[in-house]
């Protein structure tokens, strides 16, 4: 039985050059759950295990079916409602995110769904699987862009793209958007590497 490996089956979408660059994206289904505060915290942490559970909970019944996969990279989204400052200029409890793993497109929500039940069940004490779902995002037309390094030095590539963004006459029009190629706990932060991804569309020039 083969196996299908998300990361090689769309690498456009799992790499990125060191440089920004454009790249367009059709519809692509997900498990997500959104929360809000602190990365390093116990609810960062409760979600990304839930997510996890979930994911691996599908995986298993498709496996059943002769049509498994490998779960992917874990994804994240990022904002912060109501104010002008960056992320990184409010403090992050006050950050909202959205995690995300991405998902075949032959899963099914109603599969998700039976997922989620599943491991409710056998995970009473983790309440926050009942905030896991099924869902679908369109982003289009993005801009995204290597990072090598900690997180904490992303302001330097983000601020690359934005050069980028309004170079091309471009705007943002979605959420911060990373994919988390390397695991934190097994490689060193300089050697970490995480694709920055803004959904963007073209500024509309007025003449006249």
């Amino acid at each position: 039985m083969n196996k299908l490996d998300l990361a090689k089956a769309y690498k456009a979408y799992y790499t990125a050059p060191t440089k920004p660059e454009l790249v367009v994206f059709e519809p692509i289904s997900y498990v997500t759950i959104v929360g809000k505060g602190d990365p390093d915290g116990a609810t960062f942490a409760n979600a990304t295990e839930a997510l996890y559970t979930v994911a691996y909970g599908v995986k298993g019944h498709y496996k059943k079916l002769e049509k498994d996969f490998t779960v992917a990279k874990l994804e994240g989204q990022w904002w912060v409602d109501g104010d002008p400052r960056t992320a990184l200029e409010v403090p992050r409890e006050e950050w909202h995110w959205k995690l995300l793993i991405r998902i075949p497109t032959y899963v099914s929500a109603e599969i998700v769904e039976k997922a989620r039940t599943t491991a409710m069940a056998k995970k009473k004490e983790l309440k926050v699987i009942s905030d896991v779902g099924y869902e679908s995002l369109n982003e289009g037309t993005c801009v995204q862009m290597l990072h090598v390094g900690p997180y904490a030095t992303e302001p330097e590539t983000l601020a690359r793209m934005e050069q980028f963004i309004e170079d091309n006459q471009l705007r943002y029009c979605g959420l911060h958007h990373e994919i988390y190629l390397s695991d934190p706990r097994k490689i060193e932060p300089a050697k970490m590497k995480t694709i920055l991804r803004y959904p963007v569309e073209a500024v509309e020039v007025v003449i006249g």
